[in-house]
């Protein structure tokens, strides 16, 4: 990675244009100069590896936007992160507190015999299915009636409800029931969070892994696009855009739906805080949502932690859009802004979880990119 630089006089040529230095940008940036392409990357932040950047403090590399931790089974991801970074071999144990009581999540056997004393799958299924059919839903129409269907009562209204009506700013009967249909139920004492082959945290942080990826690319930091294709100087033979799709039109068919994170983070003058990198709280009534404390990402060892508070929030002008709003609206939007990008700007290639408006882990995000690479490098 090096700071672009040149004549300014002078018109300087790139094979790519990549906006965004997240893993999408990244991936790709790094596929095309491996067959010898010039790309130069461009990010409206002041550091490279978009939201999975990582910053050293007291020792820990904290997640600046939030926990992200690596999972996948697909073998080529898996094979080509590891070229950049090795991985730790942290598993995502993550606790839920309801109203001081603790509970095992995804919901497994542990979950269960806290919840009900059973301690056999048969018993826990039971309870379940007792409560599906006491409850009697005759037809979904909403959230709150779909993660019923699947979960029983009590395992909803301790540790879905409030999470979910905090995370989506919306009372779960006011949801549609598609956000939740893939609500894991583990009849075994798993409490292993994913369910993928191979799992961790990079040693040294993503950023570190971002870098090593971007080495030998022209990179410029804090840069918006609108003001860079405004100064001039610059051609491009194709632009890889992984910014917001109805920001890069001028949002001229209306704004799509997003929603954003706040967090507050801090240094605590104490070696822990809560003993688990990731304690989810789900009662209402508690502002955040989850309390992150990094240095369990990668046993950290430091007389200080950090832990981040983690808000969802409102998304306005000016703040991250961290989850897109898949309902039925936006996603119409969406394809009109994509048959839009195709009709009018055939040179630009819109890509990740802004660019293609979807939710994406981070190894589909590393997927979608080599895919693309594939196909447009060949």
């Amino acid at each position: 990675m090096q700071k672009e630089t040149g004549n300014p006089d002078q018109i300087r040529y790139y094979d790519y244009l990549i906006v965004g230095a997240g893993l999408f940008g990244a991936v790709f940036a790094e596929r095309a100069m491996s067959l010898g392409k010039k790309v130069l990357v461009i990010d409206r932040r002041p550091n490279v590896a978009g939201n999975v950047y990582t910053r050293n403090t007291e020792g820990i590399n904290v997640h600046v936007y939030g926990a992200h931790i690596f999972h996948t089974s697909d073998e080529r991801v898996w094979k080509y992160v590891n070229r950049f970074a090795s991985f730790n071999d942290y598993v995502n144990r993550v606790i839920a507190d309801y109203n001081g009581e603790r509970y095992s999540l995804p919901f497994n056997m542990f979950t269960f015999e806290k919840l009900w004393g059973v301690k056999t799958p048969e018993a826990a299924k039971a309870v379940i299915d007792s409560q599906i059919k006491e409850y009697g839903i005759t037809k979904i129409t909403n959230l709150e009636e779909q993660a019923i269907s699947m979960v029983g009562v009590d395992v909803y209204r301790k540790l879905v409800k409030g999470y979910t009506e905090k995370q989506w700013g919306r009372k779960a009967t006011e949801l549609p029931p598609s956000i939740i249909k893939r609500l894991p139920l583990r009849f075994t004492y798993d409490d292993n969070y994913f369910n993928d082959k191979y799992q961790g945290i990079p040693v040294g942080g993503y950023t570190a892994m971002a870098e090593k990826m971007l080495e030998g690319a022209d990179v410029l930091l804090s840069t918006e696009y609108s003001d860079f294709v405004k100064r001039g100087g610059y051609s491009f033979g194709k632009t890889v855009y992984t910014g917001m799709i109805d920001e890069f039109f001028g949002f001229r068919l209306g704004k799509l739906g997003y929603r954003s994170l706040r967090f507050e983070t801090e240094t605590l003058d104490k070696p822990d805080f809560q003993g688990n990198a990731v304690v989810n709280y789900t009662s209402y009534d508690v502002p955040y949502t989850r309390i992150i404390e990094h240095k369990y990402f990668e046993n950290a060892v430091s007389s200080k932690t950090v832990i981040s508070r983690e808000y969802p929030d409102e998304y306005a002008d000016g703040k991250e859009a961290y989850y897109t709003v898949n309902d039925e609206k936006n996603t119409a939007l969406y394809e009109r802004y994509r048959a839009l990008a195709e009709e009018e700007r055939p040179d630009v290639i819109f890509g990740g979880r802004l660019g293609e408006y979807k939710y994406y882990d981070m190894d589909k995000v590393i997927a979608s990119a080599l895919a693309l690479a594939d196909k447009e490098l060949g």
